[in-house]
């Protein structure tokens, strides 16, 4: 049976308090190495650890073994970031959703790895959400319906490529077929002018970023 929504809480920064409101009840948890503290802080039952666990606290690993969940370990020296891991990891309940709980903190370079492998052709049947500080995330292939209130800020940037033929629908200022660069700034701070709003992309894949917002509307 699939699994309608799995959640990956990120090692690194923790998580906001306010990202367990993201959860939909019986979702699947996944921890991304130290992601097994902070779903441990958020109060949530995790079924999965993957990492190298060189992040982790080994009081959260011993209480995660004795609770039952399954702990996949890795070589320090790999080719991808835990995160990474647990995303394919992911994969295998074949989901309909993933959902990644994360903080912001100082590594820039994980901040950015991270929102380039949520793009991955490899997550290309699966919607991709995400909590990332107090920011909300979403992956945009083909089409997705979004949720906010009149004035919400939304960016739009092109992921792994141009994103050609961008069409919206309920933003303040519309796109009508328009072509998307990766490294332009033509996408950003548009803000919702309803409360449903429609991003199209005939070919290429979609990064909208709204910051600042509560988590609850990701469930």
């Amino acid at each position: 049976m699939q699994d309608e929504v799995v959640v990956i809480v990120a090692g690194g920064e923790a998580p906001s308090a306010e990202a367990a409101r993201a959860v939909p009840a019986g979702a699947t948890v996944i921890a991304a190495d130290g992601g097994l503290d902070h779903a441990r802080a958020l109060e949530l039952d995790v079924a999965l650890a993957v990492g190298d666990f060189d992040s982790a606290s080994p009081e959260a690993v011993t209480a995660a073994e004795r609770q039952g969940t399954r702990i996949e370990r890795h070589p320090v020296d790999k080719d991808a970031t835990d995160l990474e891991l647990a995303l394919d990891a992911a994969l295998a309940a074949e989901p309909s959703r993933l959902l990644v709980l994360a903080g912001i903190g100082e590594r820039l370079d994980h901040l950015l790895s991270a929102l380039h492998v949520l793009g991955s052709p490899r997550y290309a049947a699966v919607e991709i959400d995400a909590v990332v500080g107090a920011a909300r995330v979403h992956v945009i292939r083909d089409e997705r319906t979004l949720e906010g209130e009149p004035g919400d800020l939304i960016s739009l940037f092109a992921l792994h490529g141009p994103a050609e033929g961008v069409r919206t629908e309920g933003l303040a200022y519309p796109l009508a077929g328009e072509t998307l660069e990766p490294g332009s700034s033509r996408g950003m701070s548009n803000r919702f002018a309803s409360e449903v709003a429609r991003v199209r992309v005939s070919r290429g894949i979609l990064l909208a970023v709204r910051p600042g917002h509560d988590a609850e509307g990701l469930r």
